[in-house]
This record gives C-alpha cells, sequence and structure tokens, in this order.
C-alpha cells in the first residue's frame, strides 16, 4: 500500500504533487525549495537555502517515522554549479559521517527561482 505523506512542519506542495510517498519500508520525497514553512519566505544566501531545503526534507522524513540517518540516496539540484562547495559545506555538516549517496546537478532553473532543491530517499530498517 502506498501511503502519502505530509507535514505541516516543511512548505506546502507548490504544484500538483505530495510532499512523499512511502511504500513499504522505503519513503521517496520531492525535490524541497528552501521556504520556510511557517513564513512562506526563502532566504536569498545559498548556504541558508540548502540548510532550509534540508531541513525540510528532514521534517518530511521525521513524519514518516524515520530520521535522516535512513536516508539512502540525495539528489541536489542547484542553479549555479559554482556553489557547490558551499551547498557541499552545509551538506556535511547535515549529515556528519552517515553521508548517503548522491547526485548533484546543475539546473537552468527551479520553482521560485530558488538556488537549492533536494530530493531524497530512505529506508526503514
Amino acid at each position: 500500500m502506498v501511503e502519502t505523506i505530509n507535514t505541516n512542519n516543511a512548505p506546502a506542495a507548490v504544484g500538483p504533487y505530495v510532499q512523499a510517498k512511502k511504500f513499504g519500508n522505503m519513503l521517496y520525497t520531492s525535490g524541497q525549495l528552501p521556504l520556510n514553512p511557517e513564513t512562506g519566505k526563502m532566504p536569498e544566501d545559498v548556504a541558508e537555502q540548502a540548510k532550509q531545503s534540508l531541513a525540510n526534507v528532514e521534517a518530511i522524513v521525521n513524519e514518516a517515522g524515520l530520521t535522516k540517518a535512513d536516508i539512502v540516496k540525495a539528489t541536489v539540484f542547484v542553479k549555479d554549479l559554482n556553489d557547490f562547495g558551499t551547498v557541499n559545506e552545509v551538506y556535511a555538516a547535515f549529515f556528519g559521517e552517515n553521508c548517503p549517496a548522491r547526485s548533484c546537478v546543475e539546473v537552468a532553473r527551479l520553482p521560485l527561482d530558488a538556488k537549492v532543491e533536494i530530493e531524497v530517499i530512505a529506508v526503514s530498517q
């Protein structure tokens, strides 16, 4: 059975999609923009955007009964690959020594003109 995961601790979807879907022990999140779920605002700074996107991912993962330690794969979309070093520092601080597999790709544009968007796959043990 597929379960839809939604939490008020992450921003609502800005289109026709849900925050995440859980199937068995697998959780797939939609890309998380760096929107503050309380204010709906997006920070300007790319480091702050990366932090907010990761916080939103964590809120969804937690809502599904998992933790960031259960994240096995992340995909990071950046508007400018020159920001890779900054995003990488934030990402490393967030995950610590339990980093998942990851892809990072530069894209021409992200929704709401964000600089970062992050999606993950998590697996419960």
